[in-house]
């Protein structure tokens, strides 16, 4: 029989920065005798929320880079630990921000990251344009349900059809701003993240986000 004492400490829950104070929680940290601790738990709730919103969207990596930077700053010495504790409070605050564009953008996730696939890095767009571009995503992602047939990335026909559907819908759809070389790798990308992200009709990293 295992005693209380060889049982295995359960990990403390991770702290969803969602529903945390960042101002509360940076007051606190001032006043802490435990600041690496502290440093930690933020940390691991950066990650998760960080893991969680690049599941969803690929685009959105540049967050995670600046995550790493931050740290491997504070590994170098450049900065110490309260420098990098208020450092990654601004970066939860962004992170949160990011979490809901969708609801400022009045789009869903899904629609979102077929809009950030198809602005991202460019080409630079009046309002005017971006409006376009988010009706050509809504268009597109309907279009592309349809073709989600069962077993689909194994046919090749399927596959030609969800190609040949997104070349039209962006051909029909997408403002002047696009050239035929940005047109095409928009056409390709955006082939690859239905590839990735539905490898069956019903099913994906977005079944579970309604």
């Amino acid at each position: 029989m295992i005693s209380c004492v060889d049982m295995p400490a359960k990990p403390a829950p991770l702290m969803d920065l969602s529903k945390i104070d960042l101002n509360a929680l940076a007051a606190k940290f001032k006043e802490s005798k435990h600041k690496n601790t502290d440093l930690e738990v933020l940390k691991a709730a950066i990650r998760a929320q960080l893991q969680k919103l690049i599941r969803l969207n690929k685009t959105r990596a540049d967050f995670a880079q600046t995550f790493e930077e931050l740290i491997e700053s504070y590994n170098s010495g450049s900065r110490n630990i309260e420098e990098l504790f208020e450092e990654l409070l601004k970066l939860s605050r962004n992170l949160s921000e990011e979490q809901q564009r969708h609801v400022r953008e009045k789009m869903t996730e899904e629609e979102l990251i077929i809009f950030d696939i198809l602005t991202r890095p460019a080409p630079e767009l009046s309002a005017d344009e971006r409006a376009e571009v988010k009706k050509v995503s809504r268009e597109l992602l309907n279009k592309l349900k349809l073709l989600l047939v069962l077993n689909w990335r194994q046919k090749s026909s399927a596959r030609s059809q969800l190609k040949l559907a997104i070349e039209d819908v962006l051909d029909a759809g997408l403002p002047r701003a696009y050239d035929k070389p940005l047109y095409a790798q928009k056409c390709s990308a955006l082939f690859e993240h239905v590839f990735e992200s539905y490898p069956e009709r019903d099913a994906g990293v977005y079944a579970a986000t309604g």
